[in-house]
């Protein structure tokens, strides 16, 4: 990565940029959440419903990776600013704690694709399995009972039918999604020399899959290899390798 590009990095980076685009995501999960929950009928036959479907699902992914970020300290400098992102954005997710997240996340980036790896699965490659091994992994008794309260008010005031529409599919959904994007495919074996020292592999150049399919972090190789560079300028370090490479 040139001189260049590392100052620009760290300009935005101690901008009010990073601050502004988590909260943006964090507003939109809730409004959108709020207003389907509340005027959209989950209505299977209806276009719009899988409309809305398909929007919370990015939604809880974006959420999800403004945690990421934060565990990383890309939000904003300062400690403080990003264990609150952090903290607000994991539990809105699904009652996750954000310390237990950051743990094994800084274990990932220690030992990625290997075997004390929490997000790899040594026993086996295949997608359901190792999904099923990282859901295991992850979720808590905690967790589960914060998200049954959680269900239980809501269902006092909102249509059950609604709540496991708009509410609990999305979230599954979205842990697809990021699982697949964001672990199964930049990490599965065969690990490659390319792949290395990550054993991380980077979808091809195409900013605009690379950001709907999974907020940039299709460029898995470059958050490896420099994990300070919050989401939304992964683009930029692929731009810069796919140049080196070329």
């Amino acid at each position: 990565m040139s001189e260049q590009l590392s100052r620009e990095q760290n300009t935005e980076f101690k901008s009010i940029k990073g601050v502004i685009i988590a909260s943006a995501i964090i507003v939109l999960w809730l409004g959108h959440l709020t207003y389907i929950l509340t005027s959209v009928e989950p209505e299977p036959a209806a276009p719009v419903f899988w409309l809305h479907l398909l929007v919370q699902t990015y939604l809880y992914t974006g959420l999800f990776i403004t945690g990421h970020d934060a565990m990383h300290g890309t939000v904003f400098r300062g400690k403080g600013w990003n264990s609150f992102f952090g903290t607000v954005s994991c539990f809105l997710y699904a009652g996750l704690s954000y310390r237990t997240l950051i743990k094994n996340h800084f274990m990932h980036h220690r030992h990625p694709g290997e075997e004390h790896d929490p997000d790899f699965s040594i026993k086996t490659q295949n997608f359901w399995l190792w999904w099923l091994s990282f859901m295991y992994h992850y979720t808590t008794l905690q967790q589960l009972a914060v998200m049954a309260i959680a269900f239980n008010v809501m269902k006092l005031y909102l249509s059950e039918t609604s709540l496991i529409a708009f509410w609990v599919i999305p979230a599954f959904l979205s842990s697809l999604q990021l699982f697949y994007f964001g672990t199964y495919k930049p990490h599965k074996k065969p690990h490659t020399d390319a792949m290395q020292p990550h054993n991380a592999r980077s979808q091809k150049l195409n900013h605009l899959w690379a950001m709907v399919s999974c907020y940039f972090f299709g460029y898995h190789y470059e958050h490896h290899e420099n994990p300070r560079t919050p989401w939304w300028q992964l683009y930029k370090l692929k731009e810069a390798s796919q140049g080196k490479s070329a």
